[in-house]
């Protein structure tokens, strides 16, 4: 279990989504930057392998390589802290998190992106991100 533990209600309402939002946010701006070393550690494992050859493995290519795996392990634990939380990451570069909900009775997702001041829009389940609608004040007011 994470050591940022937050006990919560699933499924989630916007304002549940809301309260939990400050632990949400640490956990996904760790992620963001660490998913940008790792893009970074990639590249650099890429360059250093390009021309190097099996029968000389390059030593600085196997450190490269090993530095990009402990950031991509790093990444998997963000995204499980997420998934305690009950919560989809549907984008590492951005932080676009999905909180399962129920807006009206029918099954949807409550959106986030990082740098949004709070939770304000959903979409159905199958719409995605081009699907986001803004809450209603009414909708953000409801426990």
């Amino acid at each position: 279990m994470s050591q940022r533990a937050l006990q919560v209600k699933l499924p989630y309402t916007a304002a549940g989504a809301n309260r939990a939002l400050p632990l949400v946010r640490r956990i996904v701006d760790d992620l963001v930057a660490c998913y940008a070393e790792w893009r970074a550690a990639v590249s650099r494992f890429e360059y250093a392998t390009t021309g190097s050859r099996a029968e000389q493995p390059d030593l600085d290519a196997a450190r490269l390589e090993a530095e990009a795996q402990a950031l991509a392990a790093q990444i998997q634990g963000f995204v499980n802290e997420l998934q305690e939380l009950g919560l989809e990451c549907r984008a590492l570069d951005s932080g676009l998190i999905d909180f399962p909900g129920e807006l009206d009775g029918r099954a949807v997702y409550f959106c986030w992106m990082r740098g949004e001041p709070r939770v304000e829009h959903w979409h159905e389940v199958g719409a995605g991100f081009s699907g986001r609608q803004q809450l209603h004040d009414s909708e953000l007011a409801r426990k």
